[in-house]
């Protein structure tokens, strides 16, 4: 796993896929019926940017082993969080199945990938400079 060329969080794969499916995500749920907006709508809207947002924070907590895990866990949650949304909205027929097995695919991919970054965290962490 090379991290050559990754400035930030802004350039990991993960994150790149994981805002993607953040945002196909908003657009399908503008079309969610009203009653859901307090449930549904605004529950998957928010595990989905979650993903995102951890992801940031676990970059920035490079320094700490643990706490970079940690995030990134927090991150693997949401991401398994947002796959119980996509189930209900496509039982609900708020998300036609193909839109459904799409995002529900990517955010399996997205789940790798953490899982992949925790494996090797080791490798992510910022050692420290000696003078």
């Amino acid at each position: 796993m090379g991290n050559d060329g990754i400035k930030s969080h802004r350039d990991l794969e993960v994150y790149k896929m994981a805002f993607d499916a953040a945002m196909t995500i908003f657009e399908a749920s503008k079309k969610f019926p009203v009653e859901e907006k307090y449930s549904m709508t605004d529950q998957i809207r928010r595990s989905s940017r979650s993903v995102c947002a951890n992801l940031a924070e676990a970059w920035r907590k490079r320094r700490y082993q643990a706490a970079f895990i940690s995030k990134l866990s927090d991150s693997e949650a949401e991401a398994a969080e947002t796959q119980t949304w996509i189930e209900f909205a496509v039982k609900c027929h708020y998300l036609d199945i193909e839109t459904g097995r799409k995002l529900y695919h990517t955010y399996n991919q997205i789940l790798g990938k953490l899982v992949n970054l925790i494996n090797n965290s080791s490798s992510w962490v910022i050692k420290p400079h000696k003078n």
